[in-house]
């Protein structure tokens, strides 16, 4: 009788034997863990706003930033992290990942500005995660087949869920001890998974020598980096016209879309010389399949969307609720039980309870719940806060989105590849969700920080209950996502009456209530976008 697993240095297919119907429950909780903690991180990072602000001077763009540098990174190497495990092993590139989080997590610990927390500690977390995430979902394909593999993909969206229990945790930690104990707390999570990995499953080795595509990596790092890294700045750069912080100009105009129109014609390229490379090497960093079969594309455009949906989450809810509605750490912690307490269920039940549901039905019911989800937190927020009922029963619709898409993203894809592609898919897919997350951080910042700067700037400019000199000294004035009180306080420079005070603190509070509904409504519509995508998937 055949061992059901493969090798940890070069992984081949499942055997066909009746080993391989037993599931193996070890190699699962190990993955679920890994993937916990890639979540656990992005919430302690929204848990951090607060302390960045106090204790780095952060501001919203910072923020912004700081939540765009882990996909920035990731989505920019994850697709070589999946060529890597292929090659490799995904045992020996998960282990390497995990390490490499603990890294970044202790330098995000020590970070005494900023500019170390953002270039130093999220980019190794970010070059963690490019090895992890794809191992997580490349050790799948090679573990589990038939329905334990569509168990497994759900217990890993479940993880999604379970890692709930994280921000709640870390916000206890962050309120009672500081923002340094609580990431130090996280490097020490990852050193624990890179230790479990060692009891991850060994065979022999499929035997096949495999060689590294570097020209692709390289193309695909470039592209993605330039489009990713424009995308992300629109709002610290401008859209056409250049703001005031933007580095430089191109023709006169802002670099943002610039770099993302050479990120995109780098990714044509990608796509033109990897054809060639797969005719020759029989692998490619991208490979043929992924591009050709439709429902690969509807899985891939899936679990961009999900993780698109996590992006207006961090910048848009928990900055709001902490920021401006004066929520603590574990408040905001508590939400995210909320949260995932369906995520699990959702996840891991669908997949259980229903295994012979149409996948195109249940992503279509997913990207619903979620586009809802959207609009009740837009009605959840007020002029000075939030409605505690709306933004619990968001929070709620929010993780049954998540979890229904979740149960069955990635299995969609594995189902409508060859085996090998199937494994290293985890890549592919891992970059869309990075990619998916860095779209829903810029994009909504962008709306949220343009609508509040361009609603205040017009409305300071048209009041008549202030004085010329008054709207003359606050013409360039920077808006920011802060309290009314932060906002009082950045009037006292300027010379004002207690009525023009109180009209400014008035006309700042409908600007950013009227921006952060716009910035939910938008992303409900690029959700239902998604939509269109869903007659692709007709695989069961």
């Amino acid at each position: 009788m055949s061992n059901p697993t493969s090798a940890a240095g070069g992984e081949g297919a499942v055997a066909s034997s009746p080993a391989a119907e037993k599931f193996l429950v070890l190699p699962v909780i190990i993955l679920i863990l890994a993937q916990m903690g890639t979540t656990g991180d992005n919430g302690a990072l929204s848990l951090a706003a607060s302390a960045l602000t106090s204790d780095l001077g952060a501001t919203t763009s910072d923020i912004q930033l700081a939540n765009m540098i882990y996909p920035l990174v990731g989505g920019a190497f994850m697709i070589a992290g999946g060529l890597l495990g292929t090659i490799l092993g995904w045992a020996r590139t998960f282990r390497a990942g995990a390490v490499v989080c603990a890294a970044g997590e202790v330098a995000l610990a020590l970070a005494p500005n900023m500019a170390v927390f953002i270039w130093v500690g999220r980019v190794l977390v970010g070059l963690g995660a490019s090895l992890l995430v794809p191992s997580i979902l490349g050790l799948i394909p090679v573990l589990y087949s038939g329905r334990n593999r569509m168990v497994a993909f759900g217990c890993v969206g479940a993880a999604s869920g379970l890692s709930a229990v994280l921000p709640l945790v870390l916000g206890m930690v962050m309120e009672s001890a500081g923002m340094k104990p609580t990431f130090l707390l996280l490097a020490a999570y990852f050193a624990v998974v890179a230790a479990l990995s060692l009891r991850l499953p060994r065979a022999a080795s499929a035997g096949e020598r495999l060689a590294f595509d570097g020209i692709g990596v390289t193309l695909a790092a470039l592209g993605l980096f330039l489009f990713l890294i424009g995308l992300s700045n629109v709002s610290a750069w401008g859209l056409i016209a250049p703001f005031e912080r933007c580095p430089f100009t191109i023709f006169g105009i802002s670099p943002a879309l610039p770099v993302m129109a050479c990120g995109i014609v780098v990714l044509v390229v990608l796509v033109r010389v990897e054809r060639r490379v797969e005719e020759k090497n029989g692998i490619a960093l991208l490979p043929s399949s992924f591009l050709r079969t439709p429902q690969v594309l509807a899985g891939l455009a899936a679990n961009a969307i999900m993780f698109f949906f996590m992006g207006a989450q961090s910048i848009l809810m928990a900055p709001y609720l902490q920021l401006v509605a004066g929520w603590s750490p574990v408040d905001v912690g508590v939400i995210s039980i909320v949260t995932g307490v369906p995520t699990f269920a959702f996840s891991l039940g669908i997949p259980k309870l229903l295994p012979h549901a149409n996948p195109r039905h249940v992503i279509q019911a997913g990207y619903l719940e979620m586009a809802l989800a959207l609009g009740v937190m837009a009605l959840s927020v007020t002029t000075d806060g939030a409605s505690a009922a709306g933004v619990y029963a968001g929070a709620f619709l929010a993780g049954m989105g998540a979890g229904t898409v979740a149960s069955h993203a990635s299995n969609i894809v594995a189902l409508a590849l060859p085996e090998r592609d199937a494994s290293q898919s985890g890549g592919i897919q891992s970059t869309m969700r990075n990619v998916g997350q860095a779209f829903g951080v810029a994009l909504l910042g962008a709306v949220l920080l343009f609508g509040m700067t361009n609603a205040m700037h017009a409305g300071i400019a048209s009041d008549a209950a202030l004085s010329p000199e008054v709207r003359g000294q606050l013409s360039n004035m920077s808006v920011d996502l802060e309290s009314n009180d932060e906002f009082e306080r950045q009037l006292d420079q300027v010379d004002l009456t207690k009525d023009e005070r109180d009209e400014l603190v008035r006309l700042d509070a409908q600007a950013r209530f009227d921006s952060t509904r716009a910035a939910y409504a938008v992303g409900a519509v690029f959700v239902l976008l998604g939509l269109a995508t869903t007659p692709m998937i007709t695989k069961r």
